[in-house]
This record gives structure tokens, sequence and C-alpha cells, in this order.
């Protein structure tokens, strides 16, 4: 989700790579799951994300579509997110005592937690949110422990080559939309399901070569948003 921030409001005023050491450490949340309510639709999924809940829960993505995820539109493309449910809002993968269920493959946003990203120069860097986590004895942690991430600097570059891949997509998208024809509404409709349908929906394959597919797939997008112009 685009969004316009002033790191001075909303954390320590620092910018982390993954080799420094933050105050993320909340000692397994001792039964806290704030972070899993009330979040709407903004935990939008990238492809990894997907495909790793699909492979570990066993499940197409058009199952997970039709429970514990939903698609809604994230700045002019619909994407998948995280649906929150019941009267607390709470995600759809907490059990009855507010465990995470998939913990071990839980998403990006989720395992990065309280960090978040800030990216420029088709790159980014950690920042830490300090108004997000109601935990105020947090210790310090480096952040690639943190992360828990095989392959980092592989899906570090793959985050950042998604987001301003992505990213281009929706400003375009979004230019459209100040255009109420029906022309613009059909060119934003075929963006989004090229996006669904490249990245999310059609599988991948089940060998372990997800980074391998999916530049592939980013290759072929790329060719396909030349012939719109973008």
């Amino acid at each position: 989700m685009l969004r316009e921030i002033n790191l001075d409001e909303i954390s320590d005023g620092k910018l982390y790579s993954s080799n420094d050491m933050a105050r993320t450490d909340c000692k397994g949340c001792d039964g806290c799951s704030a972070c899993c309510h009330g979040m709407g639709s903004s935990i939008v999924l990238d492809p990894l994300d997907v495909y790793r809940l699909s492979i570990n829960l066993s499940k197409p993505v058009n199952e997970l579509l039709a429970g514990p995820l939903e698609l809604n539109v994230a700045d002019g493309i619909i994407l998948p997110n995280l649906k929150m449910t019941g009267t607390k809002e709470a995600c759809s993968f907490l059990d009855a005592d507010g465990r995470c269920t998939v913990h071990a493959f839980r998403p990006g946003i989720c395992r990065m937690f309280p960090l978040g990203r800030f990216y420029e120069n088709y790159s980014f860097q950690y920042f830490l949110q300090v108004h997000e986590c109601p935990k105020t004895d947090r210790s310090k942690v480096k952040i690639k422990k943190w992360l828990d991430t095989p392959n980092l600097k592989t899906y570090e570059k793959y985050i950042a080559d998604w987001h301003f891949f992505l990213k281009g997509l929706q400003e375009y998208v979004m230019n459209l939309t100040s255009d109420s024809s029906s022309n613009s509404d059909s060119t934003a409709r075929t963006i989004s399901m090229h996006v669904l349908t490249q990245f999310y929906l059609t599988p991948y394959g089940e060998d372990g070569n997800f980074y391998e597919e999916f530049y592939e797939r980013l290759e072929k997008s790329q060719l396909f948003t030349q012939s719109l112009g973008i």
C-alpha cells in the first residue's frame, strides 16, 4: 500500500539494515495478539506470501480466497489481503486462544512487525514503528534474526523488485481513474486481472524455485506493461 510517511512521527528516526539491532523482540508476544485485530484490508499479501500459505496449508489459492483471504483494491490494483473476521475483527488465522496458526509461514508484513519498510532508489531499509505495538519492554535483536527468513538477501531483492513494479502499475492505474471513460475502467481491470492471474492464481511449482519462476513472470509482465505504454 502506497503511503506518504513522516519517519519522525512514526519511528525512532532511524533506518536499519538487516544486520542492525533494533528493539523488536516482544518475548513471543506473551499471549498478545493486538496487531492481529482490526487491520481491515491493510495486510496486503505479496506473491510469496500467498504461495507459502497455499503450499503449507495444501490449499489452492482460490480456496484460500474463499476463506481466510480476500480481494480488495489497493491503490487501484486488486490484490489479496488477510481477512479480519468476527466482532473483534480478528485475523482469520488466529485460533480460539488468539495464537497464530500459520506462524511458521506467516506473511512478510507479520514477520517483520513492528518494523516497516522505507523504499527509495529501488531498494529499501527498515524502520521501527514506535506507536503500533503495545509492548513497551521490547529488547534488541538483530533484524535478520527477527525476520527469520531463508535466503534473506534474495528475499529482500524480490521484495524491492515487486514493490517498484507494482508501484508503477498502481500509479498508472490511479492516473487512469481520474479519467471517467469506459476505456480507462477496462484498462484498469485488465491490469488487475493480469497481476492476479500472473502472480497469484497461476500455481507455482512445488520444487522450491519460487524466485526463479517469479522473475520469469516478472519479465513477461514487463513486456505486457510496455505494450500498454507504462
